[in-house]
C-alpha cells in the first residue's frame, strides 16, 4: 500500500478501497496497522508515518518502502507454504483473507490470472468465527468446551486475551472466571461459543503476560502423578504425551512421570499402549488398569468360548 499511496497522494479512502479491491473499513484498519510497521529499532524516525482520513490519505515517511514488493519464485513458494500451513489452523487468520492472498500469490507466480473455476473459500467453524469476533470487539465469551484430559464437556464464561499457537495447535488464551486464572482452550474442541454483550475484563497483569498459561501441563502437586515404565520400542510416547523422563535403564527402557486429571481417562490411555507401558504407581492407577485389563480379557475369553460353541453346533464343514 505504501508505494500506491505515494503515487496517489491525497486520494480518498473510498477511491483507494475501490482500486485496491477492499472495503473502506478494511482499508482504514490496514492503515492503522501501518503505524506499527517500519525499520528495525521501531522507534521515532523508524516507523512509517502517514496522515489519513476518509477524505485524504498521504504517506509522509515510507521507511524505505518505495516500490511494490517483488518476490522471487523461491520466496513466493515459501510464502505460499507458510500461508497454507497457518490457514489450516483454526482461528489463526481469517480464512477468506488467507484464501484471497493465496490466489493473488499463485497468480503472481504464474504470471497470469487464475482462469479455472473459482476455488472454494474455506468455511470457518461457527465457534471459531465467534471467538475471533469476540477478540476483535473485546467481548466476553460463553464457551461449551470439551476437555480431553478430563473427558468432560463443561460450560464457562471467559474473558478472551489472544489466540496463540502451541505445539501446532491453535488455542484461545483467556481468563476463565470459573477457575479464576488464565487457561488455554483448544479451538477445535470448542463445541459452542456465544459472544456476550459485555466487555472482556481479564486482569491487566494476565493480559500483559503473553506466556501466562502457555504450559499446558503445569507441574501442579494437587494433580495426581503417574509413574510409568516405558519399553524401548515405545519411546515415541515420550514425544506424543506430556511425560517427563526420570531414569533410563540399561536396556533402553525409560521411567517417566505424567500428570493426569481423572483416573478413568488415564487408565484408558495406558491400556491403549498394551505391554509397551507398565504402570508403577500410584496404587489406585495400578488397580484401575489391572481391573480394566482383567475385564477385557474376560470378555475376549467369553467371546471365544461362544464362538467355539457355535462351531461345535454347526459341525465340520
Amino acid at each position: 500500500m505504501v508505494p500506491y499511496f505515494q503515487a496517489n497522494p491525497g486520494i480518498s479512502a473510498a477511491e483507494a478501497a475501490a482500486e485496491l479491491g477492499v472495503s473502506t473499513k478494511q482499508l482504514m484498519t490496514d492503515l492503522n496497522q501501518l503505524w506499527m510497521c517500519g525499520l528495525p529499532g521501531y522507534g521515532p524516525g523508524d516507523l512509517i508515518d502517514l496522515s489519513f482520513s476518509e477524505e485524504s490519505i498521504e504517506v509522509t515517511f515510507s521507511a524505505g518502502i518505495d516500490r511494490p514488493l517483488r518476490l522471487t519464485s523461491l520466496e513466493a513458494t515459501a510464502l505460499l507454504v507458510a500461508l497454507r500451513s497457518i490457514a489450516d489452523l483454526p482461528g489463526m487468520v481469517d480464512p477468506s483473507a488467507a484464501h484471497a492472498a493465496l490466489v493473488k500469490i499463485e497468480s503472481a507466480i504464474s504470471g497470469r490470472e487464475f482462469a479455472g473455476p473459482p476455488l472454494p473459500v474455506p468455511v470457518e467453524a461457527p465457534a471459531v468465527a465467534t471467538v475471533r469476533s469476540a477478540l476483535e470487539h473485546a467481548h466476553a465469551l460463553c464457551l461449551v468446551y470439551y476437555s480431553a484430559s478430563r473427558d468432560v464437556v463443561s460450560e464457562r464464561v471467559v474473558d478472551p486475551i489472544r489466540i496463540v499457537l502451541v505445539d501446532n495447535n491453535s488455542y484461545l488464551q483467556a481468563w476463565c472466571r470459573q477457575a479464576e486464572g488464565v487457561r488455554l482452550f483448544r479451538l477445535d474442541r470448542i463445541e459452542e461459543a456465544t459472544e456476550l454483550d459485555e466487555p472482556a475484563r481479564p486482569p491487566a497483569e494476565a493480559a500483559a503476560d503473553e506466556t501466562e498459561g502457555l504450559d499446558l501441563f503445569v507441574d501442579d502437586p494437587a494433580v495426581p502423578l503417574a509413574r510409568l515404565l516405558i519399553r524401548p520400542d515405545y519411546a515415541w510416547v515420550l514425544e506424543q504425551y506430556p511425560m517427563h523422563p526420570v531414569t533410563t535403564h540399561a536396556d533402553g527402557g525409560v521411567e517417566a512421570t505424567m500428570r493426569f486429571a481423572t483416573l478413568d481417562w488415564m487408565a484408558r490411555l495406558l491400556l491403549g499402549f498394551g505391554s509397551g507401558v507398565t504402570v508403577l504407581g500410584p496404587p489406585e492407577l495400578v488397580t484401575a488398569v489391572r481391573e480394566r485389563s482383567g475385564s477385557a480379557l474376560a470378555a475376549y475369553a467369553a467371546a471365544a468360548e461362544a464362538f467355539s460353541a457355535g462351531l461345535e453346533e454347526v459341525g465340520p464343514a
